[in-house]
């Protein structure tokens, strides 16, 4: 029959429940035979008895059958010619034999009706089936299919002239990894290996990542396209309620009718031939007939090469795995990393800028360049709540010779030496103290963007890669004041994770950082040194909204005031990644060998509002109150305005526009003799539009525009072409 019935590529899922059914009753009278021969002859004579009681039960529903509607048995005959004869009353004689076992009624005799006809009454061993609670996990369908009957065991010995699609189970013990639905796959005519491991790949993951299954049906009447009239709907029910091994759709469906592979069908016999091994390990016993058993061997039996391949396929896989995991480079740690090529020019005007030392320089001391940066980030974590992040950074990006001014900067020029020497940049460890709160501890280059949030999303990538081309496009220049080792906490107010996928939620954050806190000397160390405070109060009243304030409060030595991250470039050199040089300097009377300490008091707004997925408007402005102590106060101007167009022209793409004036000086209350400057407008115009070319890849091209640099209107303007290529990994 098997031969026959494989024939055809495609086989029908309510067979497959005949035959599951025909098989699934099998393995627990060799069971009962193995437990009769241990038994005392006394034993075997009550059990005889028994069988003969069971034997005219039976016949008495066979005689009821035949008198409600006759049910032609079919007997297994060989030879060409009695199969030909079947071929072509295969059909009638299924259908009358279903009709005729519909009609013998259950309640008459429940142990006769649970239990699979055999080919002859007479032939019959004497076991009582026993409904059996569904405790094993069902397979996962991952196409609907009509429910399918149970054909008695007559029709079993036929074969069917023409083929009807299966349903295959998941083999949930016997592999290793197991399939959790099975996939309406075309059968190849030649498998080669590497098709059989996609195939065993698909099998294993449809319908897995959507939730595309439903639990484990209790009741064939659960499946809305399953009805009783159905040929096979008695096999359904048994492999549903009897033997717990089938599973519908989250429709209600069972989608009979669906084609499925040999495979498929390997694997779902698999499945069904566990559960049956299972309820026999269980003591259920009596669930099988030594028929079914046979007929489940054979099956096996034939399907073997196919299981066989699969498991070979699965444990080759793992196998590597397990190569990769033994030769991985940590368990807890991912290396991330970015690199930046950058092809620049400065195209400004012949009327240069002037340097401190009074030396006329200007854009025709200019020449086209190309740079580099790379930061390696090490992200590990232990728990998987927490980060340590190491990062490593190596880069040669030299700002423009513009004289006094750090108007311009990019930010890939943000970088500590530009020798091309490895240096460590930022290390620093996240762990959440509660379930709203987050702690970072800084040790090295810490800066305030690592523990709140900046408010000015695409513009903000925390490695200026994929953001703006300007340090002064990123974020509030407040946010450059001050820096290095420390801590910080954020405590949110509702649960944590960005808003519609850009906005954090409400949330309180403040740290305290110190620019030499690994310096034991006079003046230096953690608190007697160069340190800057920080808190801010984040808004996130909905989705599309985020508003921000924020104060800063700190303290320079000599020369190191400026909005450069805390670097502290000392009193011989200029600071500042952004801002005039009239502004990091306080007109100069923090530099040079005169420098003063300055302790400062910043006060901040932000806000970012997003008016569709695809327009993004947003700002800033701030205020830095400076004290020079000994001489006089000053105060500082920064502000915004920022849109950003995302996914423009395809996904990953970002347009970004940012008018607004980098930190300037607008006062100085000095003596005066002190307070001579000069303050023009001096705006920052910036556009640039980002082109994903892959996930990993992105092309940039855009423009900086400096008005009227540092402040000065005898300046001709600043106007730099970037192309940067970002690769990312």
């Amino acid at each position: 029959m098997s031969k026959f019935l494989w024939s055809y590529l495609l086989i029908s899922p309510a067979v497959l429940g005949a035959t599951l059914v025909v098989s699934s009753s099998a393995m627990a009278a060799d069971a009962q035979q193995a437990a009769d021969a241990l038994k005392p002859a006394a034993a075997k004579a009550e059990t005889a008895e028994t069988s003969e009681a069971k034997l005219n039960a039976l016949a008495a529903v066979s005689e009821t059958t035949a008198a409600s509607e006759p049910v032609e048995e079919i007997s297994q005959v060989a030879g060409s010619e009695t199969q030909a004869a079947i071929a072509d009353w295969a059909t009638t004689a299924t259908e009358s034999a279903i009709a005729g076992a519909n009609t013998a009624p259950a309640d008459a005799n429940p142990q006769a009706a649970s239990q699979p006809t055999s080919e002859s009454l007479a032939a019959v061993e004497p076991t009582v089936a026993q409904p059996v609670e569904n405790s094993a996990p069902a397979a996962q369908l991952e196409n609907p299919a009509p429910a399918a009957t149970a054909l008695p065991e007559q029709i079993g010995a036929v074969q069917l002239e023409t083929p009807a699609p299966a349903v295959a189970e998941s083999a949930e013990q016997s592999l290793p990894q197991p399939a959790e639905s099975v996939a309406q796959t075309a059968a190849p005519q030649e498998q080669n290996p590497a098709a059989t491991l996609e195939q065993l790949n698909e099998y294993s993951s449809e319908g897995a990542a959507g939730g595309e299954t439903q639990g484990q049906v209790t009741s064939v009447s659960q499946l809305s396209d399953v009805r009783p009239t159905d040929w096979a709907f008695q096999a359904l029910q048994s492999l549903v309620e009897r033997y717990g091994c089938i599973a519908g759709y989250p429709d209600g469906t069972f989608r009979g009718n669906r084609a499925m592979t040999r495979y498929e069908f390997a694997a779902g016999l698999n499945a069904c031939l566990d559960k049956v091994s299972e309820l026999i390990r269980g003591g259920t016993g009596n669930l099988a007939t030594k028929e079914d058993l046979a007929a489940l061997q054979r099956l096996q039996e034939e399907f073997a090469a196919e299981l066989a391949t699969l498991r070979g396929r699965v444990d080759a896989l793992e196998a590597r795995t397990a190569e990769l995991e033994a030769n991985q480079f940590s368990t807890t740690t991912k290396l991330t990393g970015e690199a930046i090529f950058a092809l620049s020019d400065d195209f400004g005007g012949n009327v240069g800028l002037f340097g401190t030392d009074e030396r006329r320089i200007g854009s025709d001391n200019n020449e086209a360049v190309f740079q580099q940066r790379v930061r390696l980030n090490l992200n590990t974590s232990f728990t998987g709540r927490d980060l340590l992040l190491t990062r490593l950074q190596v880069g040669n990006g030299r700002n423009f010779n513009l004289g006094a001014t750090s108007e311009g900067t990019q930010t890939w020029n943000v970088v500590g030496r530009t020798d091309n020497v490895v240096a460590l940049d930022s290390l620093l460890y996240k762990f959440p103290l509660s379930a709203r709160t987050n702690v970072t501890i800084a040790a090295n280059a810490g800066v305030w963007d690592d523990i709140m949030p900046t408010v000015n999303p695409y513009f903000e990538d925390f490695d200026g890669g994929n953001g703006s081309l300007s340090a002064f496009g990123q974020r509030n220049p407040i946010y450059r004041l001050g820096g290095g080792a420390g801590i910080g906490f954020d405590y949110a107010f509702g649960g944590r994770g960005l808003l519609g996928g850009v906005f954090g939620p409400t949330s309180l954050s403040f740290g305290y950082l110190a620019s030499n806190a690994a310096s034991p000397s006079r003046g230096a160390g953690l608190f007697n040194g160069d340190y800057a405070a920080m808190g801010q109060l984040t808004f996130t009243p909905g989705r599309n909204l985020q508003i921000a304030f924020n104060y800063n409060h700190g303290y320079f030595s000599r020369g190191n005031f400026g909005f450069d991250n805390g670097l502290g470039n000392g009193a011989e050199n200029l600071g500042g990644f952004t801002g005039t040089g009239v502004a990091n300097s306080i007109n100069g009377l923090t530099e040079g060998p005169n420098a003063r300490k300055v302790v400062s008091n910043s006060y901040g707004a932000q806000a970012s509002l997003r008016l569709s997925p695809r327009f993004i408007l947003g700002g800033w402005a701030g205020l830095t109150n400076a004290r020079i102590i000994g001489t006089g106060d000053a105060r500082i101007w920064n502000y915004a305005v920022t849109l950003a167009l995302p996914d423009l022209g395809k996904e990953g793409n970002l347009l970004g526009i940012v008018v607004g004036r980098e930190p300037y000086l607008d006062k100085l209350e000095a003596p005066r003799s002190l307070r001579s400057f000069r303050n023009d407008d001096s705006y920052h115009v910036e556009g640039f539009y980002k082109y994903q070319l892959t996930d990993n890849i992105s092309l940039t091209p855009g423009v900086i525009w400096i008005t009227n640099p540092n402040q000065n209107d005898g300046n001709d303007d600043i106007i730099i072409g970037t192309l940067r290529t970002t690769f990312t990994f």
